[in-house]
């Protein structure tokens, strides 16, 4: 007979919280453990990964509360792949929307069971069943509807049915049997970083097996280092830490990277060892750009390393065939001298996405020709980014046509004025206005119009179908059978 494993514990659910961007989701978490989500997050829009543990009677569950922002789409796909559970948040007075059908697809590719939170029940124009059927066009089969999965109608505003989306995850729980070995080592995944001025690199992490303590040694593909200080998700210092945990650690060399898979090594040799070689980004791949194409040279600042990816990747997608854009430095913390420096010599604007310049920085600053812009919305700095390189194209003078003449007869020519006579064909001919003049469909020279009459009565304006006299100012000179195209220049601002 096989004894039982001893240090095998259940452990708690890590949930993930998906869906549509204002559809509810931070609101859902603060309902559930007032944690005052919507009220620190810029524009009532949460930022960046936060983990969050709650207690149902005896038991925890954690929360991660993923961004809805299109941005942040690999940190949603991240913020899956670590869950046990998956709430697909959906507003019963909205509907399926694109990000909530990107959802349903990590969701499906994760293999990983799902509860729909239909939420804003409270709201008069709630149609829970409407959207039960615009699920199932998804493959979304809920209960009600006889499929496998659950589903609960709640509102974050009132707090009804807060309780029993509570109950079901314990329940959905339960059913997966979450267990785990507290003998193995301690290993799980940085779910973000950032750079505290004066502490250094902070990793915000989920532990899926094994006890963290104070004092070991950790280390991922990236980073590596000693744990100095613990801290669970209140930020109130903690020896240990258990599975499902999620803490936040000082003590890595460098900000590790956010996904990574973390281990716990005997020592410092150990862990540099496993350490992945980064590899050399070969100058010409960075630095090249074909002559005669026009580039912003940018810096990028982040608080924390998975707005910093985020961030990188909506700039890439601004289109680039007229400006190239250039990102020189990208980092995790605020903006410093050396950025400044950097900035100078590179002739680069820096972008930061909340964060702040520094003393050092800012009395710089006042002594350079620098342009630094920072941001607590990424909307906004992906926006600056992109009038910033529009301002940089050429102004296109675009030439409107506005009327054309067909010369009938020509009279006298003093200098370079010239009496001429002519039907007006396309359009008007007005007093004061450009015209090139064509000949066999070629440009033969430019002139003005100095004087216009019809019927030999003077006039301002006089549209197509009428004939009419004009004193032309011109160096060439005009022949029957010639054409007068009128036109007026617009200066366009560049667009990408």
């Amino acid at each position: 007979m096989i004894e039982k494993n001893k240090n095998l514990i259940s452990r708690p659910p890590v949930v993930v919280v998906l869906g549509h961007v204002d559809h509810g989701k931070s609101s859902i978490l603060e309902a559930i453990k007032d944690l005052k989500i919507t009220e620190k997050e810029s524009g009532g829009i949460t930022q960046h990964i936060g983990a969050y543990e709650i207690e149902k009677g005896d038991k925890k569950i954690t929360f991660i509360d993923t961004p809805g922002h299109e941005a942040f789409s690999s940190m949603r796909t991240r913020g899956a792949k670590i869950a046990d559970i998956i709430i697909l948040v959906v507003a019963a007075n909205d509907g399926v929307k694109a990000q909530t059908k990107e959802a349903i697809n990590i969701i499906k590719k994760s293999g990983i069971p799902m509860i729909v939170a239909l939420n804003k029940i409270d709201d008069p124009l709630s149609e829970p069943e409407k959207i039960k059927r615009q699920l199932s066009e998804d493959d979304i089969l809920v209960e009600s509807f006889g499929g496998k999965v659950p589903s609960v109608e709640l509102s974050a505003k009132t707090g009804q049915g807060i309780e029993s989306l509570l109950d079901l995850i314990l329940l959905v729980s339960e059913m997966e049997d979450l267990k785990t070995d507290t003998s193995e080592l301690a290993k799980g995944t940085i779910i973000e970083t950032y750079l505290d001025e004066k502490k250094g690199p902070i990793a915000t992490l989920i532990l899926e097996q094994g006890i963290l303590k104070r004092g070991q040694v950790i280390g991922t593909d990236s980073s590596f280092g000693r744990i100095k200080d613990l801290k669970d998700f209140r930020n109130n210092s903690i020896e240990i830490a258990y599975p499902s945990q999620p803490v936040t650690i000082l003590g890595f060399e460098k900000n590790p990277k956010v996904g990574e898979k973390f281990n716990i090594y005997k020592d410092i040799n150990e862990a540099m060892q496993n350490l992945e070689k980064e590899k050399d980004l070969e100058p010409s791949s960075v630095l090249f750009v074909e002559e005669g194409k026009k580039v912003l040279n940018i810096i990028l600042k982040a608080d924390v390393l998975g707005s910093l990816e985020a961030l990188e990747g909506v700039l890439k997608n601004i289109p680039q065939e007229k400006v190239i854009l250039r990102i020189l430095k990208k980092e995790v913390g605020n903006i410093q001298e050396a950025d400044i420096k950097l900035a100078e010599s590179s002739k680069s604007q820096i972008f930061g996405f909340r964060v702040k310049l520094d003393s050092t920085a800012l009395s710089l600053l006042r002594q350079k020709k620098v342009r630094v812009r920072t941001f607590e919305i990424i909307y906004e700095l992906v926006q600056d980014v992109r009038e910033t390189m529009e301002r940089i194209l050429d102004v296109e003078v675009v030439k409107n046509i506005l009327g054309e003449v067909e010369i009938l007869a020509t009279f006298s020519k003093r200098k370079n004025r010239q009496t001429i006579g002519g039907k007006i064909i396309t359009g008007f001919i007005e007093k004061g206005k450009n015209c090139e003049i064509l000949r066999d469909q070629e440009i033969v020279g430019k002139g003005k119009i100095i004087n216009l009459q019809q019927n030999r009565k003077d006039a301002d304006k006089i549209n197509k179908g009428n004939e009419c006299g004009m004193l032309f100012e011109s160096d060439a000179k005009i022949e029957e059978g010639d054409f007068l195209q009128m036109y007026e220049e617009e200066r366009k601002k560049g667009e990408l």
